[in-house]
């Protein structure tokens, strides 16, 4: 028997990003196609919710239609505020903040995507909580809500039924880990694979990726390093090897390392390995025990292990949900 739809409302508003909006409805909706088996109940309804009942455009000129306005919204299971600068406006602001004060009290999750954190921030849910938004934005809002411990570089940030996310295509991967909650891992991988966004990235994880930050800091030497050990993971990563190739004592080198990344030399090499092992995965004919070998990790149960300590799936999952991109159409 098919169990009611779980609704999830997005708030939409004049000068709001598209792409908040539509990024956590595509995830939602194809849940309810694939990912979450909508035949087991695994399904859910999106309504895209305004301040009022017309037409609005978004921060970059897209026309949005809501299903409903804020006053006539019916009873939700999750509830998102999108971000964009129209939110910064104090008219909207004031609107919606009074609204989630009044509501949120009734859903079972309420969240934020991107600058859409300083219309929660504004109701005085998040006081007390830990949060996170975009990272340009992430200054700004602890100084404006000092009772909201910030949190700059998280992708996202869950404290208790609250959940706030970074940058605009964050809102995907918060998407990815409402689903996974509801109905599993392999129902959010599913997903995952039909949007074709290639990795879940886990919550905890900095909203930068290591190659975008070594292009932000491309004059560091630590950069042509990084390149080098990319192309050789299934050598010996240790210290004393890295330390000697940018001609550095084992000991400077761990600290200069520490400064740049904010980790060990051993927890980054570790990082570089299980990123190339997931990409590795998916290639036609590559066994787990294969490719733990091919990017340097000591036996396949210590890969099996930290892949799903990062990933949050096994690499045998992993491998069948997401190998041969011809097969899903």
């Amino acid at each position: 028997m098919r169990r009611t739809a779980r609704r999830i409302g997005v708030i939409g508003f004049e000068g709001a990003s598209a792409l908040d909006i539509t990024g956590p409805i595509e995830a939602f909706a194809i849940a309810g196609r694939t990912g979450g088996r909508a035949d087991a109940g695994g399904h859910y309804e999106t309504l895209l919710l305004g301040v009022t009942a017309r037409p609005f455009r978004s921060e970059y000129g897209v026309r949005l239609v809501p299903d409903a306005r804020l006053a006539d919204a019916p009873p939700l299971d999750t509830l998102i505020v999108a971000g964009g600068a129209g939110l910064r406006e104090p008219s909207t602001n004031a609107a919606i903040a009074a609204w989630l004060r009044a509501q949120a009290p009734r859903i079972r999750r309420v969240a934020s995507v991107c600058t859409g954190a300083y219309g929660l921030a504004a109701s005085g849910l998040l006081d007390g909580r830990r949060v996170t938004t975009h990272w340009r934005f992430a200054a700004d809002l602890a100084r404006r809500f000092p009772r909201l411990r910030v949190e700059p570089d998280a992708l996202f940030v869950k404290d208790g039924s609250f959940y706030t996310s970074g940058g605009i295509a964050a809102g995907i991967d918060l998407a990815l880990a409402l689903i996974e909650e509801d109905f599993g891992s392999r129902a959010s991988l599913a997903v995952a694979r039909e949007m074709v966004v290639y990795l879940k990235r886990p919550g905890g994880q900095e909203q930068f990726s290591e190659p975008l930050r070594q292009q932000l800091q491309a004059g560091d030497r630590f950069g042509e390093l990084v390149a080098w050990m990319t192309g050789h993971l299934d050598r010996d990563l240790a210290v004393p090897l890295l330390a000697e190739l940018v001609g550095m004592s084992p000991r400077h080198f761990g600290r200069r390392f520490r400064e740049v990344f904010g980790r060990s030399p051993a927890r980054y090499v570790e990082g570089l390995r299980l990123a190339a092992a997931r990409d590795r995965l998916t290639a036609p004919r590559q066994t787990v025990e294969r490719v733990a070998n091919s990017v340097g990790f000591e036996s396949a149960d210590v890969f099996r292990r930290r892949f799903r300590e990062r990933y949050g799936v096994t690499p045998a999952t992993y491998r069948e949900t997401f190998r041969s991109a011809g097969e899903g159409g």
